[in-house]
Parts: C-alpha cells; structure tokens; sequence
C-alpha cells in the first residue's frame, strides 16, 4: 500500500515538472523580449531657435576720431622795446583788445626833447643842402659839396625817425586783436628793454589739434573739412590748416591742427575735443553694441543667418558710435543678424529663425525694432 503511495506521488511529481516544463517552452521559446526605447524628441525640436533681423546697409562716410584739444590761434608774449617807468596800465588780465590798442605806457623822459631837437637839425640840413643845390646849379659850388649837403641832410632825417620811434615805443600796444592773457608788470615797475610785458592770446580761428599715427597721416590733406565735437557735446566745423611732415620721435606721430572759426571767442583754449575727419563714403550697418561678438583671438564680429539656415561669423569694424547705436562697416549690403540667441550658436551650425518683424506682429506692436 506504502508503495503505491509513493508510486502515486512520484506520478504526480513528475507530471507537475513536465507542465511547468512546457509552459515556459512555449513562452520563451527565443531571447527575452527587450525594453522598448523611450520617445526620441523629433529633429526639429533639437535645432536651436534663434531670432533674427533683416537690414540693408547705408550710405556713411567713415572717419578718422582723433582725441585733442582747442588751441590758440597765436599767443605772443608782449616785451618792452626800450626802457622807463610805468605810468600807465590802460588794460588789466582778461581784458579784450584790439590790434595796436595801448595796454602800457612808459614814462617818456627826455624823449619829446629828443625829437624836437632831432626836427630843428632836419629843417636846418634842408635849408642848407637847397642853397647848396642852387649854387652848385650856377656853377659856384662844387659837386662834392653838394653830396656832403645830401649826406647831411639824410642823416638829419634818420636823427628824426630814431628820435620818433624812441618816443612811440613808450607806448607799448597790442599786436592784434585778442585777450591779454597775463600782466606781468605794474604801475611804479621799471623795465628794460626786452622785459615781458604780458600775453596776448588770439582766439579766432581757434585750433583743434591732434596726434594721427603715421599709418593714417598719408590719407590726409590740408583745407579737407573736418569736425570737431567738443565739451557739453558742441559741435563746430572746419578745415585742415596744417598735417606734420615730421614725426614726434617719441610718439611717431603727426600734428595736425582744424581751423574752426570763433567770432565770439567763446571756445577757449585748452579744452578736450574729438577731432573727426571724413575719409571715404562706404555702404555701414547701425547696429546695437549688444549683438557685437569678440572671438577668442580677439576678432570684433557679428553672427548672421546664412542661406542655409546656418550661422555665420562676419568680422565688423566700428566707423561710429552713437545714442542709437553703432555703424559698422565690412558687411555685404543686405544682412539678416541674430539678435537674440547669438551667445548660444557657434558658426556653421544649424539653426531655426524667427524674424523680428513677425514677432512684432504677433504681439500686435506693428513696425520693425
């Protein structure tokens, strides 16, 4: 009884390991079945989106800024063409003058004396060289005695002219109109002939001069127009007066100095000014700082949308800088710019793009940026 027990159960044993057997032959009759992969973004979507700006270039006229400065027409440092006393000072620091104006008066001395004397002498040598002249004419007197007459009589004239100059150089004047600048002396001082007087400044013309570097000295020419802008944004206009032949041995630059009339003589001298000179009309792009690229050698440039949707590296050079941004040159005439997104994309990669002007119709502000 005990064997048909076991009997039984290893029936039972093994009929359940043959079920279990089949049923993972048919399930699994080749390699597990693998895991599908998850949802892959779609190509589109993997392309960086930017926003762009299409513009046309115009017509600019590029230019040479220099920094400098205003700078006197003439400045003439006053001397004393004789000696005296001061007695008198008509004019004081900071007065306007005009040409030949007296700005000192020295004591005159013995001066008037002098002349009166020198006068009387003249008036005695003509009398004498007519009479001479008359008998020389009858035959009475010789030729010789007639010249020593002519030499006497042009020595007493030379007496006359040294004796007036003396006495006008008492009165010391100005050379031209302008401002005296500084007064050296005072009423009371005594001076020699050849001490400093005073400073007068000319200020119209005034200068605007300036240091160009000798790559761009051959580009200039003298009576070229030019502008200058100068404190408190003023700006005033000109010509080229004078280029330097020669460079400053330290600097290896040029001089170059802008006449800008001055009638009122408001413009001193001595004030910081950008001189700008037109050079060449070129076809320029105004656009923002912001969307200005540098390299990592250092290359100035701009990323533009491509024909094929690729971005582009386009180097620039800045021509002017302004309140409403900044012109470049070296561009072809039509540009489409990325304007947002730049920092992002690298050159020759794909990119999608939204023009500017689209977005702002969609938002419904109408017009381009």
């Amino acid at each position: 009884m005990m064997k048909r027990s076991y009997v039984i159960a290893a029936v039972l044993a093994i009929g359940a390991a043959g079920w279990i057997l089949s049923g993972q032959m048919a399930d699994g009759g080749g390699a597990p079945e693998a895991r599908k992969p998850p949802a892959e973004l779609s190509a589109a979507e993997k392309i960086p989106l930017v926003r762009v700006r299409s513009q046309s270039a115009r017509p600019r006229v590029s230019e040479i800024v220099l920094r400098g400065r205003t700078e006197a027409w003439r400045t003439v440092e006053v001397k004393a063409e004789t000696h005296g006393r001061v007695i008198e000072l008509p004019v004081d620091r900071g007065d306007r003058v005009e040409g030949g104006q007296i700005i000192a008066r020295l004591a005159p001395e013995d001066r008037p004396a002098k002349l009166k004397e020198a006068e009387a002498l003249l008036e005695q040598r003509r009398i004498e060289y007519r009479a001479a002249a008359r008998l020389t004419k009858k035959g009475f007197r010789a030729e010789t005695q007639l010249a020593g007459s002519s030499a006497a009589l042009e020595a007493a004239q030379a007496a006359v002219e040294h004796a007036r100059l003396a006495l006008d150089n008492t009165e010391i004047r100005a050379p031209y109109d302008g401002f005296v600048e500084e007064r050296l002396i005072d009423i009371g001082d005594f001076v020699e002939k050849g001490d400093r007087i005073g400073r007068v400044v000319d200020l119209d013309p005034i200068l605007v001069v300036a240091q160009i570097s000798e790559r761009d000295v051959g580009q200039l020419e003298v009576g070229a127009p030019g502008r200058a802008r100068l404190i408190a944004d003023r700006e005033v206009s000109g010509k080229l007066r004078f280029v330097g032949a020669m460079a400053d041995p330290a600097t290896r630059t040029f001089r170059v100095e802008l006449e800008v009339a001055n009638p009122d003589r408001k413009i001193p001298d001595g004030i910081t000014a950008e001189l700008r000179i037109p050079m060449e009309r070129v076809l320029a792009h105004l656009v923002s700082p912001a969307i200005l690229t540098l390299t990592d050698k250092g290359v100035l440039g701009v990323k533009t949308l491509e024909a094929d949707s690729t971005v582009g590296f386009r180097p620039v050079s800045i021509l002017e800088s302004g309140p409403d941004g900044m012109w470049v040159g070296g561009l072809p005439e039509q540009v489409t710019f990325i304007t947002v997104g730049q920092e992002f994309v690298t050159a020759g990669q794909r990119v999608r793009a939204v023009e500017e002007e689209e977005l702002d119709r969609t938002s419904g502000k109408g017009g381009t940026s």
